[in-house]
């Protein structure tokens, strides 16, 4: 349980970081909040798989493959910078996700790298894919860093500002307030996110576009904020922190990109209504020309029904076929000759009856 306060504003707040325990079962505010600020970025990716002109069977897809290529990022990235010996000593405590400890940029990495896996072999265009998925992050970023207020971590140095936080948790820093540096990266991934959405919408000019400007904007703001807060894993052989460097790269590159891209106009989906007219498009998903997801697509059960009940149905027309013509002129051609058979010796006998006009005289 965790004593908060913002003392200039007055605020006070008891908060616990399990939100309830059965047993030895126990869900933890960090996780519920995590998992929400995911499945409200999964509907909102959805919704604009339309627009985006993106199959939403596929999108699916990469959505499941680029979380565990997420969640094996981030305890990776967190992992390998840790500056301890605790998974030097026990390699096994790695397993131990549940017990805190992982890194924002190598989810993001290990979720591009697996989604945009998925997505190539889903024979979809994958720098849609990256635009679309760029919002979703900016959406799952802006949730789920309310876990690490719950938590009380992820929170910076002394400050005076009118905001500054205190708790159990900051005082063992420093007994002045501090900076909420989750705060801050949250409004800061939410205005991303309000204006990349309507970028994306009305102004994009290619696919892919969106991803890079995501790429620096959320670098930006964490090459700053981090440089505030006092948990931030270091490199191991410069006094350097890790996001930083990790932002600083990204930015400079994403930078580079767009300049070379700067003529670009290959859009498949929703941006720039000059663009979308060059390039002919409708707000409509094409037809799809293979399979809709990594697994193949099963025969539907109609096809599979369809031969039986052809052969039934010949079964069927067979049993009350009309006789070929062979047959019927076979049938007639008898029928004939017994009518005739029949007239024959009706005549003959009549002849015998009535004698001729000869004999008569």
């Amino acid at each position: 349980m965790y004593h908060v306060e913002f003392p200039k504003f007055g605020w006070e707040f008891d908060l616990s970081p399990t939100v309830f325990k059965i047993g030895n079962f126990e869900l933890r505010w960090y996780g519920l909040i995590i998992a929400c600020g995911f499945l409200l970025a999964f509907i909102y990716a959805l919704y604009s798989a339309k627009k985006m002109r993106i199959n939403q069977d596929k999108l699916i897809n990469c959505v499941i493959f680029g979380l565990i290529g997420g969640i094996v990022g981030a305890r990776l990235y967190y992992v390998i910078f840790y500056s301890g010996s605790t998974y030097r000593d026990n390699p096994l405590a790695i397993f131990n996700i549940f017990e805190g400890g992982l890194g924002i940029y190598g989810g993001i990495i290990g979720a591009l790298l697996v989604g945009g896996i998925t997505a190539k072999i889903c024979k979809m265009k994958v720098s849609a894919v990256l635009d679309i998925a760029s919002l979703g992050f900016l959406i799952g970023q802006c949730i789920g860093r309310w876990g690490n207020f719950v938590n009380q971590e992820a929170f910076g140095t002394a400050t005076d500002l009118p905001w500054g936080m205190t708790s159990e948790a900051t005082q063992k820093f420093t007994s002045s307030p501090v900076h909420p540096c989750f705060l801050y990266e949250s409004l800061w991934c939410l205005l991303g996110f309000i204006l990349l959405h309507f970028f994306t919408r009305k102004l994009r000019r290619y696919d892919g576009q969106t991803f890079l400007l995501y790429l620096i904007w959320y670098g930006v703001g964490r090459f700053f904020i981090e440089g505030l807060r006092t948990d931030s894993l270091l490199t191991p052989f410069i006094n350097l922190r890790v996001s930083q460097l990790v932002a600083a790269v990204t930015v400079l590159a994403a930078v580079v990109l767009l300049i070379v891209f700067h003529k670009k106009t290959s859009l498949t989906g929703c941006g720039s209504k000059k663009v979308m007219a060059m390039n002919q498009l409708v707000d409509e998903i094409p037809a799809e020309d293979g399979p809709s997801t990594i697994f193949g697509d099963l025969p539907p059960v109609d096809a599979e029904e369809a031969p039986q009940e052809e052969n039934a149905a010949s079964a069927s027309e067979d049993s009350h076929a009309v006789p070929d013509s062979g047959e019927t002129e076979g049938e007639e051609s008898g029928a004939a000759e017994a009518a005739v058979a029949v007239e024959a010796p009706e005549r003959s006998v009549e002849d015998t009856e009535e004698p001729s006009s000869d004999e008569n005289k």
